[in-house]
């Protein structure tokens, strides 16, 4: 069978790889060089990563702004130079008195619409370059801090453990949260600044995304063995799932075609148009009572 031309693949990500990675190997298995993904997960992390191949490229930017899940564990009792187990320690305050319900107690202040400094070793831009490359390369950086919004944050489990740093032995808290958020959140910037709120610091020792809008873990793939053929799903189905959704009549879908302007009042800010046999046409976007193109995928 040969591989598809277009449409999205949900991967489970292995740890070890970096995203990019797993965009080569869809690159081998599909045949094309037209492949991206929606929404860096570290090596460490594992989980939904959303790929797409040929024209669902283009939608890959809209699907990264939707909201996502994650399982994390939060080390209580040490630092790091990436805020995640992949780093050098930094410090190690230790967590000995530190209790689950103390974690639990502090959540609803990092839940909501909060303000959030990315980590450092991120792939917020700084002068054109990324971040994490500044800070591998020595230098210092200091990032804005940005809006995000957390849906939910909650702590389930915790385990006391000792943790070895520098020679010594360090009393620490491993806490299991669970998180949904917008994009744009850094779950390793959460367990940072919960470690500081108590003074103990904190960082991530696992990371696991388990969906991405309405794809999640169920969904996913694994990519070793990959298999055969790939479960790509094709752009009307994406799209219909994703955004909402208007059918057109027969001329309304040739203007959509030439990208023209629409007299019509769309149901959300940014919509999916569809032909009467049921074809993703578009994505289109509120102008006043009108509504314009967004991206034309005919």
């Amino acid at each position: 069978m040969s591989p598809p031309s277009s449409g999205v693949l949900v991967v489970d990500k292995a740890p070890g790889l970096t995203s990019q990675q797993v965009v080569g190997r869809v690159r081998r298995l599909a045949g094309t060089r037209k492949v991206g993904h929606a929404g860096t997960l570290d090596p460490m992390a594992t989980g939904v990563l959303v790929v797409g191949i040929g024209r669902a490229t283009r939608l890959l930017g809209h699907l990264m702004r939707g909201r996502k899940g994650y399982s994390a564990t939060i080390r209580f009792g040490q630092t790091t130079v990436t805020d995640d187990a992949e780093g050098d320690p930094t410090g190690a305050a230790g967590a000995g008195d530190l209790t689950l319900e103390q974690v639990r107690s502090a959540l609803p202040d990092f839940t909501g619409e909060i303000s959030q400094v990315p980590t450092a070793v991120s792939a917020v831009k700084v002068d054109g370059r990324r971040a994490y490359a500044l800070v591998r390369a020595g230098e210092d950086v200091e990032l804005r801090a940005r809006d995000v919004t957390v849906h939910s944050f909650a702590a389930v489990a915790a385990r006391t453990a000792v943790a070895a740093v520098d020679g010594a032995e360090v009393a620490v808290l491993d806490v299991d949260v669970e998180v949904e958020c917008s994009s744009g959140t850094y779950i390793r910037a959460l367990a940072r600044d919960l470690g500081a709120r108590f003074g103990t610091g904190g960082h991530l020792t696992r990371l696991r995304r388990t969906f991405v809008g309405p794809f999640d873990l169920a969904r996913a793939t694994v990519l070793d063995p990959a298999p055969e053929p790939l479960p790509v799903l094709g752009l009307d189905e994406v799209a219909r799932e994703c955004f909402p959704a208007v059918d057109l009549d027969a001329a309304a879908a040739t203007d959509v075609g030439f990208g023209r302007r629409l007299d019509l009042e769309l149901p959300a800010e940014l919509t999916a148009l569809f032909d009467p046999d049921g074809r993703f046409l578009a994505l289109y976007r509120r102008r006043g009572r009108a509504a314009v193109a967004e991206a034309v995928f005919v």
